[in-house]
Formats: structure tokens, C-alpha cells, sequence
């Protein structure tokens, strides 16, 4: 490819909405451009990588016998609304209307899908195992997207779904598409790691997540150095004491004129914030639901809705008020309702705690759990603290922000059973399929990999993502000898198989090499009068920064090496 007739338009300045490090050199590269709040165009460069990405993870999902399907993004409702996510999604799907006012959505993912074609076409246990998967867009309607393609509103999507027999054919193929995903990461180059996650809307069993070290990520990751746990915070556990007990007594109201916060109302009283137990109220699909955590703790709104089995929200202050007879600041546990009370464990059998009296202005003191509260059940729902001791070891947790590249799902029967997607066994009992799902967002690959190897000059890109394998520099101006042997390696080259991104602009060498440096393609063929009077062509690699100086016929080989290398 001749960079004269190449679209690859490159920024000297960085975009003042751009925060993230691959927003900012993804941007300034012209890899990608922004059409509106979490839509981008991918420009070719960008695409390139994206290919490159998307075949890699193509060639490990068919090594494990995975089958390619290419399923509609414009889904009717109606399939949706048999699972309930029509409405469990919310304001984060996409909903349009077609001429005759019948109703769709543009397909976040694609579980309903896959299961209204295994209930048309999979009929007995020979049919089973498969492994289905696509490459897809996918649409959600994120409320901030935010970090270039690290959260937006379209990407492209990796998401294959295993339909087994049972759970033990599901163990099996969970663990092929596990497997798949470490040889996925690791022909990426990425030093990732894998933790254990929420299923979220997804729901199921079981599910992982692989991550990378980023400061730039939206997700964070409790790590224990020592032993190897990790765990996304919205699942992680650590060990941690109960809270401690106050004062044993009989709960007595107090005024609190004003106080509504934790520290407002333990200053106040003069008690720890831990001695406060905060009274959470939550909308569910069955009706509302209360959690309880110490005053120094926060909720995991996740493990909140593990529990619960549906999505939740935050109840709206007039919902609070018609539930509790009192405002936000005002509540507690106490009293006879029929609400679910879930407390998290610190709480369990404490004494001499102060809450809410469900009257404003007022709270209680010498609450006693079990006493004066009866929780329906006590559960892990607080979030972890870095420095708290680690589940499996006992040694201190470190929080690390994360992105996401994959994350897998043991299904089970969620889905197939709510969908009427079953098989006949071997004594002809009509069972539901059992299904995994696993997915990989291509652009979080292509902007990891920016982000992870990045240098001050710009993107470093590995062999296995890199748009082109090498960058020829034509440093000659006029020079027609110069650009002669320009030309012909870049004919030689691309003859010997290589990918290359000959610069043949008439454009100065600073802002030639500063562009090389910028797009980060692995190897750089510098050809310049002066080398050439020497015989010498100069090779730099852009991973090492190391130049070297070889024989215009040594090229080829210089480019081999690099690549081994990068």
C-alpha cells in the first residue's frame, strides 16, 4: 500500500475530549473517528488491526470445533420479552419501531436468538453437542461511553454459545472455550489474567472474566500477590471482622434533628460509623427489597442482585417514602413489613447498633440484629476494601483498575428453558438444552493492545495486530535513486509475503519518521542518499527502538527478525 493514496490521516494534536491513552493515539494515528457520543468509524489502519484480531480469535474458535453463523442485529421484541430481558435491559437496549408499528431491538447480544433456532432444528440428544458462534455488532445504549472504544454504544462482538447434553458436557465445553480464550490472549500478547465475575443480566452458575492492567479500565479487580485470588470487586470476598458491638440495650428513638448521613449521625451520637447500619431500599422485578450494610461499608449492588435473582434499581424517593413512611437519611430495618431484608454478614447477631427510626428526624439506638431485626438471610454483599486479607491466604488485597478483553458464562438452563429449546434423551424424556456463552469485544483487543505498549512516541504494535508488517521511509526528496530502490524493495517485499506501507509522500523525513513512530508498525525500512552511498539500508524496530544498518538484499531477513521479536 502506497501512504500517498492511503487514508491514514494523522493528528500533531491530541483531541481535548480524549483521556484514555488509546483514545488519544487511535485518534492521532487515524485509526478511528468519532460520528457521535460512543459511535465510531473505523478508518483503515484501525480496521486492519480489527481484522487482524478478529481472525485470530476466528482461528481458535474454530480449532475447537466452533461453527460461524452471522445472526440479525434487528430482533422482534417478542423474543426477547419470552426470557424477560426485554424489560431487564431497560433503557440500555435499543428499541425501534418498523412501518406497520410492530416493535424491535437492536440485539445486544444474542442468547434469545440462539435459542429460538435450537428450538426449531435441535431435536434429539445426536444432535447434540454444538458450538456456535459470530463475529456481530452488538448495540447498548451506555449511559456514559467513555475511553474511545473501550465503552461504546456499537462494537464489535466475538460471541460463541455452547448446547449440551448436560452439565457435565457444559464443564467440558466451558473448559474448551477457556482454553481457547488463554491462546486467544496469549497470540494477542497481552499479559492478562483471569478472575472470577458476575453473571450480571447474563445469569447462570458460574462465569470469568480476562483482564489486563489498566488505568484506563472501567472495571477493578481485588488480586491477592501472594496466593494468585482475584476477583472483579463486584464479586471479590476478603476476610474481614463482624462489626463490633455496641452498648447492649433496649432500642430506644432519639432525636436527630438534621443528621442524615452516617458520619452527620456517629458524630452526633458519638459512636463509630461501623455501628450504623445502613438501610438500602431496591425496586424488583417482584416488588422492593431492602439491604442492610454497615455505616462503613458500600454496597455491591451486584451481589445485591445475585441474591434477588433480577435486575434491581435504586428505589425513587416517593417509592422510599410509600415503603418506609419516612425519607432517605430517616430508615432502618426495624418494624413489622413484609419487604425481603438481606444484611450483609458483618451485621450477623451484632448488638448495640444505630439505624434509622423510619421517622424524620429521628434515629434508634440499641438496635439488636436478631432481636429487633430478622433478616431474611445474612450474605457477602458489601464491597472490598484494598489492604483487607484475602479470601484463600489471608494476605493483604490489592485493587487493580481493569478492562475486560472476554468474559464466559455457564448458562445452564436459563434461557433454553424459558424458551421452549429442549431435545429428546435416550429414553425419549424431553429435556432443556444446557448452554454456555462466551464473549470477546474485538475493539477492546485492538485498544488494549494500545493502551498496554504504548511509548511517548505512540503506538507500539505487536506482530500478531500490527496493520502492516513494515513501513518503508522514502528519505529522499527528489532523489530519483532514492526512491527507485524505495520502490523496489517495496515490490521485493511484498513479493516475499509481507504486508508493507511504502511512504512515499513528498513530505519532510521529520515528519515522515514521526508519523512511523506514531502509527507504531513493527519494522521501519529507512532508505536515505546517505545510507545509500555506504550500501546500507537502516532498519529500526519500533517495539525495541533498536537501529540497525544491513545490505538492501538483508532486508527481508531484518524484517523476519523484528517480527520474532515484537
Amino acid at each position: 500500500m502506497r501512504r500517498s493514496h492511503f487514508f491514514a490521516p494523522t493528528l500533531k494534536e491530541t483531541p481535548t475530549d480524549a483521556i484514555a491513552t488509546s483514545h488519544k493515539l487511535m485518534l492521532r494515528a487515524g485509526l478511528i473517528r468519532p460520528l457521535a457520543a460512543g459511535v465510531y468509524s473505523f478508518l483503515p489502519l484501525g480496521w486492519r488491526a480489527a481484522t487482524k484480531a478478529s481472525q485470530i480469535v476466528r482461528e481458535e474458535q474454530d480449532d475447537i470445533g466452533g461453527q460461524e453463523f452471522f445472526l440479525p442485529v434487528i430482533n422482534p421484541i417478542e423474543v426477547w420479552e419470552e426470557t424477560g430481558r426485554a424489560q431487564d435491559f431497560g433503557p440500555e437496549m435499543f428499541r425501534l419501531k418498523d412501518r406497520k408499528d410492530r416493535s424491535y431491538c437492536l440485539a445486544p447480544t444474542h442468547e434469545e436468538i440462539i435459542c429460538s433456532l435450537a428450538r426449531g432444528e435441535l431435536r434429539s440428544w445426536r444432535d447434540l453437542p454444538q458450538m456456535w458462534y459470530q463475529i456481530q455488532m452488538k448495540f447498548r445504549d451506555e449511559p456514559r461511553p467513555r475511553g474511545g472504544l473501550l465503552r461504546i454504544r456499537q462494537f464489535l462482538m466475538m460471541d460463541a454459545y455452547s448446547l449440551d447434553r448436560d452439565e457435565e458436557g457444559l464443564d467440558r465445553s466451558y473448559e474448551h472455550q477457556r482454553q481457547a480464550y488463554i491462546r486467544t490472549f496469549e497470540r494477542c500478547g497481552f499479559d492478562y489474567y483471569i478472575v472470577q465475575a458476575s453473571s450480571g443480566l447474563m445469569g447462570g452458575s458460574q462465569s470469568e472474566e480476562f483482564m489486563v492492567d489498566s488505568d484506563a479500565g472501567e472495571d477493578t479487580v481485588a488480586r491477592c500477590l501472594s496466593c494468585g485470588y482475584a476477583a472483579n470487586l463486584e464479586v471479590a470476598t476478603s476476610t474481614i471482622d463482624r462489626v463490633d458491638d455496641g452498648p447492649e440495650s433496649t432500642m430506644t428513638e432519639v432525636a436527630t434533628p438534621g443528621k442524615r448521613t452516617v458520619d452527620e449521625v456517629s458524630a452526633f451520637l458519638n459512636i463509630p460509623p461501623s455501628r450504623m447500619v445502613k438501610t438500602l431500599v431496591f425496586a424488583g422485578s417482584t416488588g422492593p427489597v431492602i439491604a442492610l450494610i454497615a455505616g462503613d461499608d458500600e454496597l455491591s449492588e451486584a451481589k445485591l442482585t445475585r441474591v434477588v435473582g433480577s435486575m434491581i434499581r435504586a428505589a425513587h424517593p416517593e417509592e422510599v417514602k410509600e415503603w418506609m413512611n419516612a425519607d432517605v437519611g430517616y430508615l432502618g430495618p426495624q418494624g413489622d413489613r413484609s419487604i425481603p431484608i438481606y444484611a450483609d454478614l458483618r451485621l450477623e447477631d451484632a448488638k448495640g447498633l444505630v439505624s434509622g427510626a423510619n421517622r424524620n428526624g429521628y434515629h434508634v439506638v440499641g438496635l439488636e440484629m436478631g432481636r429487633d431485626v430478622q433478616p431474611d438471610s445474612y450474605l457477602d454483599l458489601r464491597v472490598v476494601h484494598e489492604g483487607e486479607g484475602c479470601p484463600v491466604c489471608g494476605e493483604a488485597l490489592k485493587l487493580k483498575k481493569s478492562i475486560e478483553l472476554g468474559h464466559i458464562f455457564k448458562l445452564g438452563t436459563k434461557y433454553s428453558a424459558a424458551m421452549g429449546a429442549t431435545f429428546l434423551d435416550e429414553l425419549g424424556v424431553e429435556k432443556p438444552i444446557v448452554m454456555g456463552s462466551y464473549g470477546i469485544g474485538i475493539e477492546r483487543i485492538v485498544a488494549s493492545a494500545v493502551e498496554a505498549h504504548a511509548d511517548k512516541d505512540g503506538i507500539r504494535w505487536n506482530t500478531a495486530l500490527a496493520p502492516f508488517d513494515a513501513t518503508i521511509l522514502s528519505i529522499g526528496g527528489g532523489d530519483e535513486a532514492v526512491n527507485t530502490l524505495a520502490e523496489t524493495l517495496y515490490q521485493d517485499l511484498k513479493a516475499e509475503g509481507f504486508e508493507v506501507l511504502l511512504d512515499d509522500r513528498d513530505a519532510r523525513p521529520g515528519v515522515k519518521m514521526k508519523d512511523a513512530d506514531l502509527i507504531g508498525i513493527p519494522a521501519q525500512v529507512v532508505v536515505s542518499a546517505r545510507n545509500m552511498a555506504e550500501g546500507k539500508i537502516e532498519m529500526k524496530n519500533r517495539w525495541t527502538g533498536e537501529r540497525t544498518f544491513v545490505a538492501p538484499e538483508e532486508v527481508g531477513d531484518a524484517i523476519e527478525k523484528i517480527l520474532a521479536e515484537c
